[in-house]
């Protein structure tokens, strides 16, 4: 009885020193990764209430936001970082609200487990404890100030500036935890002098950045006139104050291109954050240059610099541990794919690993034949290289192909022309919609007098929209597509309902050349226990253009196991 009672008193105990326990760790926790909230002395721009000027356009003083008729939002925002950040929070409420919907959707897609979502968010908060001190104090405030607006029912996840920080650094630990390289990738050029058709410098990119459609369906083109720094425009998405494109008013552009990296062991600069820096406060090569060697970033990143300072394009290529400046060894042209190619980096094994197992030096070869293969570029015929669905020698390699330059997934694509400060920015879908033309002259000269919904881009200088957007091939890729989420649905849930054999038929028909349609197949066949026709599948597979390989690896190890011993 005696020992009944030490062993229940000793449970009883071990209860309340457990719990104690539990307690001081979520204190410790909460402690550790609680964020200083940014303290911005103007206040006075919390009273500013925004005013519908006319359908889809509102305005708060010169700041406004409207829809183009050309189906991409436009945004023009002025003042220091807390005002901006305010104001621009106020006008894009809805839009911003639509875009985290989209975003936390596609992650519930990606990550089904609730267990897992749920690890993941703490491991966010832990890893990410100490990013707001690798974030310069404007662009916090300038995040502070538009997370005053964010969206209630989000709040479950973390509170509004914690976790808009955190979006900022969603691309950097996205890419630097994946268990393969580069699911995507992006693919840029600049040319210049005898390169370009009037021998002036041209920066083409494809921002290949794929969060599902639905995240890429308002594309937000902001203008900017910092109280610091110079004017600016970049294109992005509502929430989003970081650069992936952009060009300022010296006629100096920036995009990135990540790279495959080292796994991160903390914090760092996020380097969306790090190109808005280069871009708001940087006019050549140099001064790029010297912004990117005082932060630390958390992950590999190729960022193309394009100067009318320089009349030249270079690339910075960055690692958490290394910041080297490539020039490229042609005399009037750059490529930028998702692996480094400088001195510094020709014996980096996580850098040739990269450009053995994953698809960005099969691209770097095409565009480059794509380029020596035109005397002269001009803006129609850099679209028309960005637009490229095909493989090296025009080869058909499917549709949706990561070795394409065009894998008919890009969030936008772009072209600059910095000697007139012209910016082309693709409109839906992908990069087949006309890319619409700005010039940034006349919109900084009229943007701050808008008083009326009306047009600023350059409606003679836009490049038509793809004519494959209208064509049988690009419907029946609609199709495939929507048949490959299905197959993917029922692999997932391991459904065992048998598919239509004309549905299959069609499945093939409308994607032929491609890789994944037969590997779905195997799958599909594989688990309805038809082991000679997914034999059959995975063999027509290896045939195709299979993107890395750690694809032709998984298909090997599935023919190995379904052939006769």
């Amino acid at each position: 009885m005696n020992i009944l009672k030490r062993f229940a008193r000793w449970l009883f105990y071990s209860f309340f020193v457990g719990l104690d326990i539990l307690l001081i760790l979520l204190v410790w926790f909460i402690i550790i990764v609680t964020i200083k909230i940014p303290n911005p002395q103007n206040a006075e721009v919390l009273k500013l209430e925004r005013k519908q000027i006319a359908p889809d356009f509102y305005k708060i003083n010169n700041n406004w936001i409207k829809k183009s008729d050309s189906g991409l939002w436009e945004i023009y925002l002025e003042g220091d970082g807390f005002e901006r950040g305010v104001i621009e929070g106020k006008l894009n409420k809805e839009l911003a609200e639509k875009q985290e919907i989209a975003f936390v959707d596609q992650i519930k897609k990606m990550i089904p487990s609730k267990g897992m979502l749920n690890y993941l968010k703490f491991f966010i908060a832990f890893f990410n404890r100490n990013l707001d001190e690798y974030i310069p104090q404007e662009y916090k405030e300038e995040i502070y100030g538009e997370s005053l607006s964010a969206s209630d029912q989000f709040d479950f996840i973390a509170p509004k500036y914690y976790r808009m920080l955190n979006y900022h650094a969603a691309h950097d630990i996205g890419h630097a935890l994946q268990d393969k390289n580069m699911t995507v990738g992006c693919t840029a050029f600049g040319a210049w002098a005898d390169k370009t058709d009037d021998g002036t410098l041209l920066i083409g990119r494809n921002f290949d950045f794929y969060v599902g459609d639905a995240f890429a369906e308002d594309k937000l083109i902001n203008f900017v006139k910092p109280k610091d720094g110079y004017k600016l425009m970049m294109i992005s998405w509502a929430g989003m104050i970081g650069t992936v494109s952009g060009m300022n008013e010296k006629g100096l552009t920036v995009t990135i291109n990540a790279s495959k990296s080292e796994i991160p062991t903390g914090a760092a600069t996020p380097i969306s954050i790090l190109a808005r820096e280069i871009l708001q406060y940087s006019k050549n090569i140099d001064e790029a240059y010297a912004i990117a060697q005082k932060h630390k970033t958390f992950v590999s990143e190729s960022i193309l610099i394009g100067s009318l300072e320089d009349n030249r394009t270079a690339t910075i290529e960055k690692t958490p541990s290394r910041t080297e400046l490539f020039n490229s060894t042609s005399k009037d042209y750059i490529i930028c794919a998702n692996h480094y190619q400088g001195k510094a980096f020709l014996n980096d094994l996580v850098n040739l690993s990269n450009i053995e197992k994953s698809s960005s030096n099969y691209r770097l070869k095409h565009l480059t034949q794509l380029i020596e293969q035109k005397p002269k570029i001009s803006v129609a015929e850099a679209a028309s290289i960005l637009r490229n669905r095909e493989g090296i020698d025009g080869k058909d390699i499917g549709m949706g192909n990561e070795k394409s330059l065009n894998q008919l997934i890009a969030h936008h694509s772009v072209i600059f022309k910095p000697a007139k400060l012209q910016v082309w920015v693709s409109t839906n879908p992908f990069q087949l919609g006309q890319y619409i033309c700005y010039d940034l002259n006349k919109v900084f000269a009229e943007a701050p007098m808008l008083k009326e919904k009306k047009e600023l881009y350059e409606k003679e200088l836009n490049v038509p929209a793809d004519s494959f957007l209208f064509s049988k091939e690009y419907a029946q890729f609609k199709a495939w597509k929507l048949m490959k989420e299905a197959f993917h649905i029922q692999h997932k849930n391991k459904l065992k309902s048998k598919i239509d054999d004309k549905i299959i038929a069609n499945f093939i028909l409308c994607n032929p050349e491609s890789w994944e349609t037969y590997f779905i197949l195997g799958n599909y066949n594989k688990e309805q226990n038809k082991f000679d026709e997914a034999l059959s599948n995975f063999k027509l597979a290896k045939t195709k253009e299979i993107t890395t390989l750690q694809d032709k690896e998984e298909i090997d190890k599935e023919i190995l196991q379904l052939s006769p011993k």
